[in-house]
């Protein structure tokens, strides 16, 4: 529909009903007759034509049933000059279909759009009369270009613009494809805001005046004028209407000339209103006397040309001749012209009218599609330099065409077309295109990431080069000079001949590796990539369970990828082991020792991750993780430890288990608290659906003791009664009903002997406080907790004064010192004075208790302020960003530590103001070196200490220059990282031995001490590395090689595990295909050389039987995935080899003397069963066939030597031995002559149409061209 110019008249739109006749003809009992032949007419007869409508019938169904349908069409255009120029050819005519789309989707209405020659829009919808309406107010608003008007209504009469809830409004915007902005009731402006296409806009304005006019108390008249009298009344540039409204002072609303109405409504004081309406009537009465039409044919095209630009050109012909012209509208067929006005000014305005349609002259040169945009130029450059002469000149360059129009005065225009076509010319000589066919598959590899790879081809060879992928068209377009085509054309067809040469993997791994595999923030993966360079890794999405690594390069890159895959997955999994041990958390402290210690030298000695609980956490389980026996040795000792420092018991306690169910709590509370109070021991009540009565606890000695005293008190309590309540009180008020230590809350307990629980973070309900006791103590201990509750609930108001000059401090930040007193302080309320009142009275609201700690807090705070100092601490200016480290994090941690303020000095920008100079530090300190600390003398003295430590330095540390390459990747960034250091190598050329180190002294003496254990390690790893190169090579026969491998690699695989060495076995056909190559220690691969040469031994020993079997039933032998030759194999314990070619028959079968001749057999006599079916389902006679091709071939046949009897001998058939003449049909499109489309009698020339060559190709066979 996009690409379609589609012409559709009124009774297209009409519905036509036919009667078609039914034929039927009867199908059955067919025979065919091989002695005759058909006409191909008689076989297949050509369908019924549609019969014409009746009249009569029409008349009876219409006279029957009328059905009115509620589906309109409106068809409306957008002409080129008022298209949005976003909307014009931007992104192809597939933007402007899908805004049509998401229109739909929203409106319900059926939209289709096509585009002009001149590029102008069409649209044609359907639907809904209000579907309609909507969806075209939203066309135009995506696509023709949008104007805006205010214009003043008095705002009384807004409420009759905007009707019963708005309707009334929506209703106007749906019918003139506008957006009308009304005032809120709010706001006073009178000012009503339109917005939408200039007649959108006039016919908008109409009826809003029109419907303010008839609101208002004034006079209103409706004079009805005819249209083509309103330019008149009007006047030129509506010099006429502004006159009469000067003089009468009434306001005259002419309909625009888009608007099919005859009304001229007149408002304002009645006596102008009367007088107006009277010079009105008068113009119309003279203009009919006096006024004459007449009709003048104009080209469309040239129609723009006569209504100038906004109408000025029509506008100036009446002013000059007193004639109105009349144009039709763009949507209209017609091109006439009407003028009306005096019979004596008739001639001189139809002579400016032609004057003004012949005066721009238009011309067209030949350019193709694919060098406009050099003709326009970069942000229109070359089109403004050729036009630049020529100001009235305009030129239309339309991507859809192969040619550049261009309009303007007859002369501008011959001399612009003489300097574009020069231009066009020169371009044509020095730029050229290539496109080049290739696999979508392989775009993203040309393009590269973020475009790496084409961006580079463009800069180094200065080409365009676009890739275009559409529905059967992939292709890269390249284009620019005849050099850069060349060069860029032949890397890229390297480029893709490489890619078609490169091979795909897919490596399976367990997804709960992944994550190691990806390593932290990518180190991992990274590093795998930047060793196997030329392999392209796809990692699988997060959650994807069955997704593979995706692998994609060169076949031998891709399989030492896959191996060291492999080999690595095998090392997490090894190191995946994970073990929880539960630890009373109060032991916790001996696991980790003094200073980490012993938790340091479990992690070094075992090679294993321990994972102590946070601080904050209940949980009180160690996770131990890493090899299985590594970590079973780390538990062993963690174990050890623990039953060392901790007398750990288990003791058995009898309660009735009606009981414990009050013993636990509402949602375990009570359990939970004795557990919390008795050092957190282990209570484990049997499960429900068991009849034990024991109670398990565990703990230390004295804290079971305890804790079992407790259940037996409460159990025995439970015996007498059991009585709960509730009392709730605000979670802020929590801390002051529990006191100070738990004074409060142990006092209640004390007196009246009842249990009280507060929630915890983990219960829903923060408000709610349990009493748990005998009925008495609950009711006693309820009584005064309410009484608490309600003193503390009680709001008082107290007052303090604060002196002005702390003020700042405690409002600062959005008050988030107040915030903070408050949440300390129960929830207390603190007003200071407005900014600007000169008052030192500060009011606090709230319990009395909590009034007196705000009190307090903002007391101490006050003396904190009065005794702060500022020191100075100086320090170059070049270490300042090293000292506040990463976004400021140390100085934060200083400031927190010791409550001080710290402000460093604004950056000094000038040159070579962060460049260290000689004798630093006799040099005097600049302003720009002083960080100023502010806070109590004590802490100021401790945080300038602190940062002065934190200024770095640099050492120089010997190390060997082999080695520099190790300690250059994981190992550096492990010490970086570990401590805070900075560690720079010296260049490769410079081939020294000294490693700077920078960081703060502690650091570096302490990375100092590491590095030199480093290079001891990697020193040994070196010398280990030597060992473990060693090469044995030795020769094996390559039939033995896939037994060597084994079923999946496990053979091999075991060999290389058992003996810790690499096996290399070479590809088939390479020149040395028989010798395998073993690398690691040396003791190791003769090992594995003899475990290898013991398998080819063994296989050497075995008995061998090949055995020929028809290869048609191989595949049956084998089954389906190898399931029957596999059975076959298991059950006679030999193995079995079918050839690799289909057309081989011999089947070879190893294994021991008897079990390969039972084997033999066995495959012999089920090879003969299947054979038997194969030879029974090629002899069953075929059934019958109408396949016209065999028909015929049988006849051609049996025109020889009796080939159809022959042939059913040969099948088995004992049918007659009559040959039979056929099939044949006659007068097919087969046997019809195509027609000749270089024939000038059959494909006369049109007329008017220049007479082209005649090709001198031959004409195409009847079926197109020979492929």
């Amino acid at each position: 529909m996009m690409h379609q110019q589609q012409s559709m008249m009124v009774g297209d739109m009409l519905p036509v009903h036919s009667e078609i006749p039914v034929h039927a003809e009867e199908m059955n009992n067919v025979g065919y007759d091989n002695s005759g032949s058909y006409a191909y007419d008689d076989l297949f007869p050509a369908l019924p034509h549609s019969q014409p409508p009746v009249q009569r019938n029409i008349q009876q169904v219409t006279n029957k049933l009328r059905v009115g349908s509620s589906l309109h069409t409106q068809v409306f255009h957008v002409p080129y000059e008022e298209r949005k120029l976003d909307n014009a050819n931007t992104f192809g005519e597939g933007e402007s279909l899908r805004t049509c789309q998401a229109i739909t989707k929203v409106t319900d209405a059926h939209i289709e759009i096509s585009t002009s020659k001149d590029g102008s829009l069409t649209f044609l919808i359907t639907g809904k009369h209000s579907a309609v309406l909507d969806a075209r107010r939203q066309i135009l608003t995506h696509f023709q270009q949008q104007a805006s008007k205010q214009i003043s209504i008095p705002k009384e009469h807004h409420r009759w613009i905007l009707g019963k809830l708005g309707q009334k409004l929506k209703d106007l915007e749906k019918v003139t494809a506008t957006k009308i902005s009304v005032p809120s009731i709010a706001d006073n402006s009178e000012t009503i805001t339109i917005t939408g296409t200039k007649e959108g806009i006039e016919k908008a304005e109409h009826e809003i005046r029109i419907c303010s006019e008839e609101q208002s108390r004034k006079a209103l008249e409706r004079v009805t004028v005819p249209k083509i009298y309103h330019p008149f009344i009007m006047g030129p540039f509506g010099e006429r209407t502004a006159a009469l409204s000067a003089e009468t002072g009434a306001r005259i609303h002419i309909p625009p000339a888009s608007t099919q109405s005859d009304e001229i409504v007149i408002a304002g004081e009645k006596t102008g209103v009367l007088a107006a309406k009277a010079q009105i009537e008068q113009i119309y009465e003279d203009m009919v006397k006096k006024c004459s039409t007449v009709r003048v044919e104009v080209p469309k095209s040239q129609h723009k040309y006569v209504i100038g630009s906004r109408g000025t050109t029509i506008q100036e012909i009446l002013k000059e001749t007193g004639v109105s012209v009349e144009v039709p509208p763009p949507d209209s067929p017609t091109g006439t012209i009407t003028l009306h006005g005096p019979h004596n000014k008739i001639g001189l305005a139809l002579s400016k009218v032609c004057e003004k349609a012949n005066s721009v002259k238009t011309a067209t040169v030949d350019a193709p599609t694919w060098i406009h945009k050099y003709i326009i130029g970069k942000n229109g450059s070359n089109i403004k330099k050729i036009t630049q002469d020529f100001s009235k000149v305009h030129v239309d360059i339309t991507h859809s065409e192969d040619k550049v129009k261009i309009d303007g005065p007859p002369e501008e225009v011959e001399r612009a077309q003489v300097e574009l076509d020069d231009f066009v010319k020169n371009l044509l000589a020095t730029l050229t295109y290539v496109e080049l066919s290739v696999d979508p598959k392989f775009f993203k590899h040309i393009i590269g990431k973020n475009g790496s790879n084409i961006n580079r081809l463009k800069d180094e060879t200065g080409v365009v080069i676009n890739i275009i992928e559409n529905e059967g068209t992939n292709v890269i377009r390249i284009e620019g000079s005849h050099q850069g085509v060349a060069d860029a054309e032949r890397e890229l067809r390297e480029m893709v001949m490489k890619l078609e040469n490169e091979r795909s993997k897919e490596v399976y791994v367990d997804h709960r590796y992944i994550k190691a595999l990806i390593g932290v923030r990518g180190e991992k993966i990274k590093e795998i990539r930047e060793k196997f360079d030329r392999v392209l890794i796809t990692l699988p999405d997060q959650g994807q369970k069955r997704s593979p690594i995706k692998l994609r390069g060169p076949q031998e890159d891709i399989e030492k990828c896959e191996k060291f895959l492999h080999k690595l997955m095998k090392e997490v999994a090894e190191s995946s082991y994970v073990q929880e041990v539960p630890i009373f958390k109060q032991f916790h402290k001996f696991i980790i020792g003094k200073g980490g210690a012993n938790l340091r030298k479990i992690r070094d000695e075992t090679q294993t991750v321990i994972d102590l609980p946070a601080e904050g956490d209940d949980s009180d389980v160690i996770t131990v993780r890493g090899k299985r026996e590594n970590v079973e040795e780390a538990v062993k000792r963690i174990q050890q430890i623990h039953n060392e420092k901790a007398n750990i018991v288990t003791e058995e306690v009898t309660i009735a288990p009606k009981y414990y169910n009050s013993l636990i709590g509402a949602g375990g509370k009570l359990i939970h608290s004795i557990m919390e109070e008795c050092g957190g021991v282990l209570i484990k009540f049997p499960p429900a659906e068991s009849d034990s009565d024991k109670v398990v606890i565990k703990g230390p000695v004295e804290d079971v003791e305890k804790a079992k005293q407790q259940l037996l008190a409460h159990a025995s309590e439970r015996e007498l009664t059991s009585h709960t309540a509730t009392v709730r009180a605000k979670p802020e008020h929590h801390k002051f009903l529990i006191g100070k230590y738990g004074a409060n809350i142990r006092k209640i307990r004390d007196q009246t002997g009842a249990r009280i629980i507060f929630p915890t973070e983990k219960d829903e309900d923060k408000e709610a406080i349990f009493i748990i006791g005998r009925e008495e103590q609950v009711e006693a201990a309820r009584t005064q907790l309410e009484a608490a509750v309600a003193e503390i609930s009680n709001v008082s108001e107290g007052e303090m004064s604060v002196a002005p000059r702390h003020h700042r401090h405690f409002v600062a930040r959005r008050g988030e010192v107040l915030r903070r007193i408050a949440d300390d302080c129960g929830g207390v309320q603190i007003s200071f004075p407005r900014q600007g009142v000169s008052s030192d009275r500060v009011v606090l609201k709230g319990p009395k208790d909590c009034i007196d700690a705000a009190k307090a807090r903002i007391n101490e705070i006050i003396e904190d302020l009065e005794s702060k100092v500022t020191i100075e601490c100086i320090i170059p200016q070049r270490h300042h960003r090293t000292v506040m480290g990463a976004r400021g994090a140390k100085v934060k941690d200083i400031t927190a530590e010791f409550d001080v303020q710290i402000k460093f000095p604004e950056r000094d920008m000038a040159e070579g103001a962060d460049i260290p100079v000689k004798n630093e530090e006799n040099a005097e300190p600049g302003i720009n070196d002083i960080i100023r600390i502010t806070g109590r003398p004590e802490n100021c003295e401790s945080a300038k200490k602190a940062l002065l430590e934190q200024v770095p330095i640099t050492i120089e540390v010997t190390v060997p220059n082999e080695l520099h390459r190790v300690l250059a990747g994981q190992k550096r960034r492990e010490l970086m990282q570990t401590y805070d250091v900075h560690i720079l190598m010296p260049p490769a050329e410079e081939n020294s031995d000294i490693v700077k180190v920078t960081g703060t002294p502690t650091n570096v003496e302490k990375a100092k001490e590491a590095l030199a254990d480093k290079i001891v390690e990697m020193e040994k790893e070196k010398e280990d590395r030597i060992l473990r190169s060693f090469e044995l090579k030795f020769k094996v026969h390559p039939e033995y090689h896939p037994l060597v491998i084994g079923k999946g690699g496990l053979v091999i695989s075991k060999i290389r595990t058992d003996y810790g060495v690499q096996i290399n076995l070479p590809k088939r056909g390479d020149p040395d295909d028989d010798i395998i190559t073993v690398q690691g220690y040396e003791d190791k691969a003769q090992q594995a050389k003899e475990a290898i040469m013991a398998i080819v031994h063994q296989l050497d020993n075995q008995y061998r039987e090949e055995v020929d079997i028809d290869p048609r039933v191989h595949r049956r032998l084998i089954g389906l995935r190898g399931k029957n030759i596999k059975r076959i194999m298991e059950e006679y314990k030999v193995d079995i080899r079918f050839p690799k070619h289909g057309d081989d028959s011999i089947v070879v079968i190893a294994g021991e003397e008897d079990n390969v001749l039972d084997a033999k057999d066995h495959l012999l006599n089920i090879a003969e069963e299947y054979l038997q079916d194969v030879v029974d389902r090629y002899q069953r006679p075929a059934a019958p066939s109408l396949d016209f091709g065999e028909m015929l071939s049988n006849e051609n046949a049996s025109s020889g030597s009796g080939g159809a009897a022959a042939a059913a001998a040969a099948s088995g058939g004992g049918g007659s031995t009559a040959t039979a003449t056929g099939f044949v049909v006659k007068g097919g499109p087969w046997e019809q002559r195509a027609p000749d489309t270089a024939s000038t009698h059959e494909f006369p020339t049109m007329p008017g149409a220049p007479r082209a060559a005649a090709p001198q190709q031959p004409s195409p066979a009847a079926w197109g061209p020979r492929r």
